[in-house]
């Protein structure tokens, strides 16, 4: 596997590899790949000649010191993994030479897509987001850029900076990939221990539930106060939101479910924070 770790290593392989004159997709990950990455990076390959997978762990999207620290680094494992699943190379540069200095973000006014929720709860967060995607879709600019839709506000925020300052990039997103008990893979499941894991399964019952009562066609406003009710009863879940809203927007959702409409739940386990989402219509 080829590991680039600065901008002109890079700029040298998309040379040789001809990368302007063929279908190209990037894959942008922090590293720690499980197979809810692979998912994505597979995703990619199916469709392009060649797939970029970078790897940068992003200090300006981090709001505390101590979470961007003990988030888990592995490039060569994490190489190996992503060259298993269909990327040509990695692009790994450490985040002063992606920077071009100090790493630092600009405010992003996005109303609630960047300032709801995640937004609201990680102060910051999506500024660094909207930083390092700009940055990385500049040094890259591949046809196709693919992200998960664990992360489903953050798509929200890069199909928007997409529009506004790369509407040559076409933004695909890969779906959300389960355990085999249900829980949404997160590089952040590895500081569970056994009972960890199986106390976070909470959260997606919870989303599950919603599911299933919209499709009932049940009230699922009720059910949604009785799911954060429960959720937050759960002594081993620090519950921090529940909620149903417009995956476009991140406006709480207003009237009867279609595609849009997604259950979101953030909670902390162990001291580990989990998200996790579910569209509400199949």
């Amino acid at each position: 596997m080829t590991v680039l770790h600065s901008l002109e290593a890079l700029a040298n392989w998309q040379k040789k590899m001809n990368w302007e004159e063929r279908k190209s997709s990037f894959v942008p990950t922090m590293g720690s790949l499980h197979e809810g990455h692979a998912s994505l990076i597979a995703q990619a390959a199916a469709t392009s000649d060649l797939v970029l997978v970078s790897i940068l762990v992003n200090p300006t999207q981090f709001t505390e010191a101590s979470d961007y620290e003990k988030y888990p680094r592995s490039l060569e494992a994490d190489a190996e993994k992503a060259a298993q699943a269909g990327a040509h190379a990695v692009f790994a540069p450490s985040p002063e030479e992606l920077y071009g200095g100090t790493p630092s973000s600009e405010p992003v006014q996005w109303g609630a897509l960047t300032h709801s929720y995640e937004g609201a709860k990680r102060k910051g967060h999506f500024d660094g987001v909207v930083a390092v995607v700009d940055l990385l879709f500049q040094a890259t600019n591949p046809d196709v850029a693919v992200f998960g839709e664990k992360d489903l506000q953050q798509v929200g925020v890069v199909r928007r900076l997409a529009q506004e300052r790369h509407p040559s990039i076409d933004i695909q997103v890969g779906g959300l990939v389960r355990d085999e008990n249900g829980l949404a893979l997160s590089s952040r499941n590895a500081r569970l221990d056994e009972q960890g894991l199986e106390d976070a399964l909470a959260l997606s019952r919870a989303l599950f539930e919603l599911r299933q009562s919209h499709g009932e066609g049940k009230q699922w406003t009720g059910v949604l106060v009785k799911a954060r009710a429960a959720l937050s009863a759960h002594p081993a879940v620090d519950l921090e939101y529940l909620d149903v809203v417009d995956a476009d927007t991140f406006e709480p959702w207003q009237g009867i479910p279609n595609q849009r409409a997604y259950g979101i739940v953030a909670a902390q386990v162990q001291g580990v924070r989990l998200i996790d989402n579910a569209r509400l219509k199949a």
